[in-house]
């Protein structure tokens, strides 16, 4: 058994980097250091757990299955060290310059990033909010290397290793132009089948499930019009007689300024919950907290 006083903690930083970056030089980089100093460093770590830890390939250097075992309890090791050695340090949102980026859906950057870019102006002038597509990435290692701060969005079959806090579940609904035939009179089954409906072929769960049951209900077949997300659709069906089902929050940022409006679809569809997620290794870091903090008190319902 290796006891934690038999190793060097600038051991445990250079192994943080080098799983983070894949590259020796790129680690060397983020760490201050010259290359041969990583080298040796890894040569050290080699010999104290007996195992090559990285692999140097073609992509970088991979980490052995000890190595990936061992990645994220270091991390939170790593972090709570940091945390506790700046206890004092605090986050002032109103004279941050921090950059925080999120993960988001395409529906998510439409409904949540106006409110949130007006709040932050308010409360925090000086910060930085990025989005980036939550589809492209992997939540888990990128949230575990600090480069997503949150995710938030209707993700599932997400990481232990993600604390969560619900937001707000919504229905979907069908969307189309003012002075649709659909939006006059009661909205059969029937009629809502006939109608010509556009569909959203977003391959994410749980959007996915919806199509199925659209499906099931007589739509499907013959729908000629298909887009991979769901950032056009407001365009689309407010310049033609196109339907299309989709998220109420969608619906709701869309038909003022596209002039739309939505009814509740007649056959059952599951609601959509949506989370804020954030890494257990920053559970305790203060500026994490205050725009977990920020976004509850914006969007939760």
């Amino acid at each position: 058994m290796i006891e934690p006083h038999t190793i060097d903690l600038n051991l445990l930083s250079v192994f943080q980097e080098v799983y983070r970056e894949r590259q020796i030089s790129s680690a060397a980089r983020k760490l201050g250091l010259s290359q041969s100093a990583v080298s040796n460093a890894l040569a050290r770590l080699r010999r104290s757990f007996g195992d090559e830890l990285f692999v140097r390939t073609a992509a970088g250097m991979q980490p052995t299955p000890l190595a990936t075992q061992m990645a994220e309890p270091i991390g939170v090791a790593m972090a709570q060290v940091a945390l506790a050695l700046n206890q004092r340090s605090r986050f002032d949102p109103a004279t941050s310059h921090r950059r925080f980026v999120l993960a988001m859906t395409d529906v998510g950057e439409i409904y949540f990033m106006p409110a949130l870019i007006e709040r932050c102006k308010a409360l925090a002038p000086l910060l930085e909010i990025s989005s980036v597509r939550a589809g492209a990435l992997a939540l888990k290692e990128e949230m575990e290397g600090g480069r997503v701060d949150l995710a938030v969005g209707p993700f599932e079959d997400i990481s232990e290793a993600l604390y969560q806090r619900q937001l707000f579940r919504q229905p979907y609904v069908t969307m189309f132009r003012k002075g649709h035939p659909l939006g006059k009179g009661e909205v059969t089954l029937e009629r809502f089948v006939k109608a010509e409906h556009m569909l959203v072929d977003a391959s994410e769960s749980p959007y996915d499930r919806i199509n199925a049951l659209l499906a099931r209900a007589g739509i499907g077949p013959s729908v000629r019009f298909r887009v991979p997300h769901f950032t056009a659709v407001p365009y689309m069906v407010s310049t033609s007689d196109l339907v299309v089902t989709v998220p109420q929050k969608l619906a709701e940022r869309a038909c003022l300024p596209f002039g739309l409006e939505w009814i509740t679809p007649p056959l059952a569809l599951p609601s959509l919950q949506t989370n804020v997620f954030w890494h257990r290794r920053y559970n305790q870091d203060p500026g994490n907290q205050w725009l977990r903090g920020l976004l509850a008190e914006v969007f939760a319902e």
